[in-house]
């Protein structure tokens, strides 16, 4: 196999990109994790706030698609207001 710096530097990166991908994507569902098992509305207001903001930079980033971050945003609101 010829290794080139140009396939070096691009393994390199690919290692960095995946590292963060899984990262964010654990962290992402840690926090959806958190809004769902929360009982109290209290509790729970400013995790959603902090989880609503974390999907909306995931979609951006283009780590989930836009389609799947609103689904889930819908379903945390959703799951927020029986708390209300």
């Amino acid at each position: 196999m010829d290794r080139h710096p140009q396939q070096i530097k691009r393994t390199r990166q690919d290692l960095k990109r995946r590292e963060r991908n899984i990262r964010n994507l654990s962290e992402m569902k840690t926090l959806m994790k958190k809004v769902m098992d929360s009982t109290d509305l209290k509790t729970a207001e400013p995790v959603y706030k902090e989880t609503i903001s974390f999907l909306d930079k995931m979609s951006h980033s283009g780590l989930i698609h836009k389609n799947t971050a609103a689904r889930r945003k819908a379903q945390i609101t959703r799951y927020i207001n029986t708390l209300a």
